[in-house]
């Protein structure tokens, strides 16, 4: 029998989007803050000091709130303005940790805030409009989304699932025939690493908790790689399901 309780709520990235408006404010005023305070030892330097120094602060302000900005509409318009592959750097190194500690003090999880990331995320992969051959994606899947009471292990080799229909890996093994695309199963950070360093995708489309995905997006940048959260009924790495039907959704939007 499949799962017939109810799925995970998508993860939605207004959260990510508004923490990061909130950062890109914080960035400003420390900017400002950092122009302001020695203006008055600047002046003794040179009389002109304080206006080219408040130059340059404007112009990395302008910046940090022209990047905001196209990201935002970026998102929102769910089309590639300018340098998305760039910006979704900027997000994953450095407003990423940033978003986290503001978040933390504002009292909100580390995981609710990797929710609205990966959806984030997402929307500026398939801003880029990309088309990849079906034998140039990857499907990564983690060990916990297999009944744990299956003798038959598919870690490596997913072909080796008889289609007993008490996992979701019946569906998810028939979704990678029918699109002949590669599908692996992974027991952690390590092996989905070897395997993605063997089979060279040139998109990753990953099944995991907030946490795994969010470590996975950084540390395969600038790869581009579609998230899609795991429902853990059970708890945590045991018994995991997930949407058979927004992995294949997923899929036909970047299938070429």
């Amino acid at each position: 029998m499949g799962y017939k309780g109810p799925y995970q709520r998508p993860p939605q990235k207004r959260l990510f989007v508004a923490l990061m408006g909130v950062t890109c404010l914080l960035v400003v005023g420390l900017i400002y803050l950092g122009w302001w305070i020695p203006t008055m030892g600047l002046t003794n330097i040179h009389p002109d000091l304080p206006r080219i120094v408040g130059t340059v602060f404007a112009v990395l302000s302008g910046t940090a709130v022209l990047g905001t900005l196209l990201l935002v509409l970026t998102t929102a318009l769910g089309k590639d303005i300018l340098g998305t592959r760039f910006m979704r750097g900027v997000v994953i190194k450095f407003l990423l940790p940033l978003i986290e500690q503001i978040g933390k003090l504002c009292g909100i999880s580390k995981d609710t805030i990797r929710q609205s990331f990966v959806a984030m995320n997402n929307s500026l992969v398939l801003s880029q409009r990309l088309k990849v051959k079906p034998d140039r994606i990857l499907i990564l899947l983690p060990h916990c989304l297999q009944l744990s009471q299956c003798e038959i292990k598919v870690t490596g080799d997913i072909n080796k699932c008889l289609r007993c229909g008490r996992c979701d890996i019946t569906g998810l093994a028939g979704l990678a025939q029918k699109y002949q695309v590669e599908m692996s199963v992974a027991t952690g950070g390590t092996l989905a690493r070897k395997v993605i360093i063997e089979k060279r995708p040139k998109l990753v489309l990953a099944v995991a908790c907030e946490r795994d995905l969010t470590s996975g997006i950084k540390d395969c940048y600038p790869l581009p790689v579609i998230g899609v959260l795991n429902d853990r009924p059970y708890g945590p790495c045991i018994d995991t399901r997930v949407d058979v039907d927004k992995i294949e959704a997923a899929l036909r939007s970047v299938l070429e």
